[in-house]
């Protein structure tokens, strides 16, 4: 049988018939928009994560960008970021008119955060930063903590891949994303803005919705980024309470592929020495990536490439206004050589043997 990415009819199959007893009373309910269910699960959603207040909104993208947009980021405000990152990230920033600022990357793909310091104390001008928590791996609390204090910066975390790990509780507001292939993925799309201001998540609330502050009384100029009620019934109901599962099954992957991979033409950087990582991507770096896709292909084998090319090296960008803190070479080597593996929870013992089978009989140039 082949292995995908994501297993998505094996994921229907375990959580069908709670979905559809939900998704019954949701139809029955007659509320279908910002009502009852989407207030409990951000009320679940807060609570599980330790922060007082969450805002259910359309997408990963639209919580970054209201998030950002709540706390006064705007045109020409430079916001430091990482050029390795699903491209919503640097999206968020351009689309408020604000320019963005890339730091390299340190040996495990994540944002390097000795060069933020760097890039921190050479612009006084540089005063927002967006840190990624990518692949799943939560970037050092303490290293982050210091440098929020240091730089004074206004901080809105990436927590779109990192649910489940102690993400998202150092800057003003975290950023999640239910797409369906997260690890807390709805049927469709959906995210959420995690803060522990309530004047940020006020200001979110209304910005989600036409800028309303009450019933037909817009005070801003918002977005239509409403979180639905038969999504947050889902998430709240089916999908959340299976997120410990899931994410320790997602571990015992990992594990299994670290001490099983031996092929000295791969490397599996894992997780940061001390990170918590929930681990929703696993990526390898390969000498020859053309040869290796091909080897997975043959072998029925699913690998994605995150990201392939360098966000700066985007053609949109040539369009946009940026800037580079030092040389981002190790962003673009990555970006050359980076494979991720099949890494779910509805993953067999058998299925991951093929994996680090045919990564262990892979060979560059065939």
């Amino acid at each position: 049988m082949p292995i995908p990415a994501n297993d998505f009819p094996r994921m229907w199959r375990d959580v069908e018939a709670e979905a559809v007893a939900v998704f019954r009373e949701v139809g029955a309910g007659g509320w279908y928009i910002l009502g009852p269910s989407v207030r409990a699960f951000e009320q679940a959603l807060a609570q599980a994560w330790g922060l007082p207040h969450a805002c259910g909104v359309a997408s990963g993208l639209d919580a970054l960008e209201i998030g950002l947009r709540a706390l006064g980021c705007g045109p020409g405000s430079r916001v430091l970021t990482t050029p390795v990152s699903a491209f919503a990230t640097t999206l968020a920033i351009v689309r408020l008119g604000a320019e963005p600022v890339f730091a390299d990357i340190d040996e495990y793909g994540l944002i390097d955060l000795a060069a933020c310091r760097e890039a921190f104390a050479r612009d006084p001008d540089l005063r927002w930063f967006v840190p990624v928590h990518l692949y799943g791996h939560a970037l050092d609390p303490a290293l982050l903590r210091a440098l929020h204090k240091e730089s004074g910066c206004v901080m809105v975390e990436d927590c779109a891949q990192s649910i489940g790990t102690p993400s998202g509780l150092t800057g003003e507001a975290a950023a999640t994303s239910f797409y369906p292939t997260k690890n807390l993925g709805a049927l469709g799309d959906g995210g959420a803005l995690l803060t522990r201001s309530e004047a940020v998540a006020s200001a979110a609330r209304a910005l989600r919705d036409y800028g309303q502050t009450a019933k037909y009384r817009h005070a801003h100029v918002g977005w239509n980024s409403r979180l639905d009620e038969l999504h947050a019934a889902l998430l709240h109901r089916v999908f959340l309470p299976r997120l410990a599962g899931w994410t320790a099954r997602r571990r015992e992957i990992a594990a299994q592929y670290l001490a099983g991979i031996r092929n000295p033409a791969i490397r599996a950087p894992g997780a940061p020495p001390g990170a918590v990582s929930c681990w929703h991507l696993f990526p390898v770096l390969v000498e020859d990536r053309a040869a290796f896709l091909r080897r997975l292909r043959a072998e029925e084998i699913t690998g994605g490439e995150h990201y392939p090319v360098a966000i700066p090296d985007q053609p949109v960008m040539q369009t946009v206004r940026w800037h580079a803190a030092g040389s981002l070479e190790r962003a673009r080597a990555w970006c050359r050589a980076e494979v991720s593996l099949p890494i779910h929870p509805y993953l067999t013992d058998l299925e991951i043997n093929r994996v680090i089978e045919a990564c262990n009989r892979y060979a560059p140039g065939h």
